[in-house]
């Protein structure tokens, strides 16, 4: 089958073997796959991942078992094994023994046809197109914002990066806090927001003032996490959406001067960091 395949390089085969699914697996046909920046860290060294990238795709079951076949799917990226101690606890999102579409262990959607477990997989309605589902995992990463975080309207919340997991985390919020602004480097990205009724400003015209009570980092770039935090209050969270390959010095004092506290998002799950002085 053809696939993207990244071995080091990055390369389109034509020869890549077509998956066989095992046993609760289903064999899916993919119409539409998203890129991801987790997709772009990848081919820079991120998690050291070698196969099938993407996991943000939408497609159809052609094998498995029979209740799905033909059905129109999205599905779930982490594939989990049910038995370990995470799993047990229902944070399966962190399971000892996970392996993750297209990240970790497991080829992705880049590709002709790919296995996922049936547990992961959610039909979709016929009153969704294609062009919509394939953004239901993004769209899934940005929600998991209001189980990280209790959402309250007297908050104060920044979202920094204008790119699609920004943009996404925007409109979540957007009606459900006490102020809301969305921080990026791209004057026509920042405008798609302002239609929706967000208010943004330009990276290089916005003034951090440590006020917010909320910063959200999907920046991408190590550069967001120094930003994130000049903009937020003591005592306030920064939560990191971000994911990089590069190595880079951080300073981590004013996290403990100013008492923050963080939530590092990890493929719909969360690391809580707390630090105080």
């Amino acid at each position: 089958m053809l696939a993207l395949v990244f071995d080091g390089d990055l390369r389109l085969r034509s020869d890549y073997p077509t998956p066989r699914p095992r046993r609760n697996e289903a064999l899916i046909a993919v119409h539409l796959a998203g890129i991801c920046k987790t997709d772009l860290e990848i081919v820079n060294g991120y998690m050291n991942f070698r196969g099938v990238m993407g996991h943000e795709f939408v497609g159809t079951v052609v094998a498995g078992p029979k209740t799905w076949h033909g059905k129109r799917i999205v599905a779930e990226i982490n594939c989990v094994c049910g038995r370990c101690d995470m799993c047990r606890r229902g944070i399966s999102a962190h399971c000892r023994n996970r392996t993750v579409l297209g990240i970790d262990g497991k080829d992705g959607a880049f590709s002709e046809y790919l296995t996922v477990p049936v547990r992961n997989l959610h039909e979709v309605p016929d009153s969704v197109s294609d062009t919509e589902a394939v953004f239901v995992e993004p769209l899934a990463a940005a929600l998991q914002l209001t189980r990280q975080i209790k959402i309250d309207p007297k908050l104060a919340v920044a979202v920094l990066g204008d790119g699609r997991l920004g943009q996404l985390i925007a409109r979540v919020l957007k009606g459900h806090v006490r102020s809301l602004v969305l921080v990026g480097k791209h004057a026509t990205k920042l405008e798609a927001a302002e239609k929706q009724g967000i208010q943004t400003a330009l990276t290089d015209d916005f003034i951090p003032r440590a006020d917010a009570d909320v910063v959200v980092d999907a920046t991408g770039s190590a550069s967001g996490f120094d930003l994130a935090m000049r903009v937020v209050r003591p005592r306030g969270t920064i939560v990191l959406k971000s994911t990089f390959a590069a190595l880079v010095d951080i300073n981590l004092s004013p996290v403990v001067i100013n008492e923050l506290s963080g939530r590092i998002g990890l493929d719909n799950g969360a690391i809580s960091v707390v630090a105080g002085g």
